[in-house]
């Protein structure tokens, strides 16, 4: 087990009808706020009236960022940051998925920033302030409800990546299960892949002494397993869409990592996807997570064989631990087939031609991944095995 330091000052507010709890948090941090989200489903289901009645409520001054794409652009992110100055904002309320989290994160430090928002997101610069933010999640995958990342995408150059700070954890965080029944099926599925995704990126290391930080992962990764089939066929079921909402929060707000270096490689190779085609997160992740499995296996293979018998219960009898832990990834793979994510590029029509241009991008800032450090050609051999 690493070293390692735990912060995490964001303020969790769980469970049915905690909306309420905006008339004590927002008067904390100023009368003038910027209401952040996406394409209009919050006005569909009554949230936004919600949020506004409160808001004036409480006297506030309000201005709208409306249309956060799934996968949000800086943009966006500009005309956010242009509103907070040119009205000296002092507050932002994200109302959605983890997409307007995320744009609200890159508003909040690009606020505080003389330059272009985009010099935080490609480090250029570090961002050393931000405007205090709340969200109010409405969909269960990325965890940026409880952490400092952020993934912004440049359309105009296709490139998306990944950043955060310090100064971008949110102030607070309210999550209402009732707020995810209308998120559709496939957006749900997606969803529940992310969060798998995260705890897997977390768990397949090179650390040693991890026993109980495999343990958190193990059981959440099964508690996943247990909900998400009763979930999609079940999309207004309180208590499984809170078991999961709680799952995603878990995920990805610093427990699990403790002590280890997780690999995060598996997000590299879909971002670029993503920036090029603009497919789903959650999409890509379940076409390529199986496929960077079967390709960095030899490298730990003890622990992808812990993983298929402590997940997905695979019997060791009778076969060597590289056939056991084939099994496991096998049966991820399987899973998320069977509660309806896509399993190859092609389900997105994606074909080979833009292979060398995703690649590329991968290795922008040279090989990369902790479990295995990827080149060039090792991101081809994963596309290409991800295609058909």
């Amino acid at each position: 087990m690493q070293n390692f330091t735990f912060y995490n000052p964001t303020r969790l507010i769980f469970g049915k009808g905690q909306i309420e709890q905006l008339k004590t948090e927002v008067p904390k941090y100023g009368n003038k706020a910027l209401l952040v989200y996406g394409g209009g489903s919050i006005k569909k289901n009554g949230l936004y009236d919600q949020v506004m009645t409160i808001m004036h409520e409480l006297g506030a001054q309000v201005w709208e960022l409306s249309g956060v794409e799934p996968n949000p652009r800086i943009s966006t992110v500009r005309k956010g940051v242009d509103i907070c100055k040119k009205n000296n904002v002092d507050f932002i309320l994200a109302v959605g998925g983890g997409s307007v989290i995320d744009c609200t994160k890159a508003i909040a430090a690009g606020a505080k920033y003389e330059g272009d928002a985009w010099d935080l997101v490609i480090k250029k610069a570090f961002a050393t302030e931000a405007l205090p933010f709340g969200t109010i999640l409405t969909l269960a995958a990325t965890g940026s409800e409880m952490n400092a990342g952020s993934v912004i995408t440049n359309w105009e150059t296709q490139e998306k990546y990944g950043w955060g700070s310090p100064v971008t954890f949110p102030a607070f965080s309210i999550l209402d299960p009732v707020n995810t029944f209308t998120v559709p099926r496939n957006q749900t599925i997606y969803g529940i892949v992310d969060i798998m995704s995260h705890v897997l990126e977390q768990y397949f290391h090179q650390g040693t002494n991890t026993e109980l930080q495999d343990r958190y992962c193990e059981s959440l990764l099964k508690t996943v397993i247990e909900t998400a089939p009763k979930l999609v066929d079940d999309l207004e079921n309180y208590e499984y869409r809170e078991t999961i909402l709680y799952c995603g929060t878990m995920a990805l707000n610093g427990i699990l990592s403790m002590g280890v270096r997780g690999d995060w490689a598996t997000h590299n190779i879909e971002h670029a996807v993503s920036a090029v085609y603009d497919i789903p997160h959650g999409g890509g992740l379940a076409i390529l997570f199986p496929n960077w499995m079967e390709h960095v296996l030899d490298e730990n293979v003890d622990r992808f064989k812990q993983f298929a018998v402590r997940v997905f219960d695979v019997k060791a009898d009778g076969k060597s631990d590289r056939e056991i832990a084939l099994e496991g990834i096998e049966a991820l793979r399987s899973f998320w087939t069977f509660i309806g994510a896509p399993a190859r590029l092609a389900d997105y029509e994606i074909d080979d031609t833009q292979l060398e241009v995703m690649a590329d991008k991968t290795v922008v800032n040279g090989s990369f991944g902790n479990l295995k450090k990827l080149t060039k050609e090792d991101v081809l051999a994963i596309y290409r095995a991800s295609l058909y």
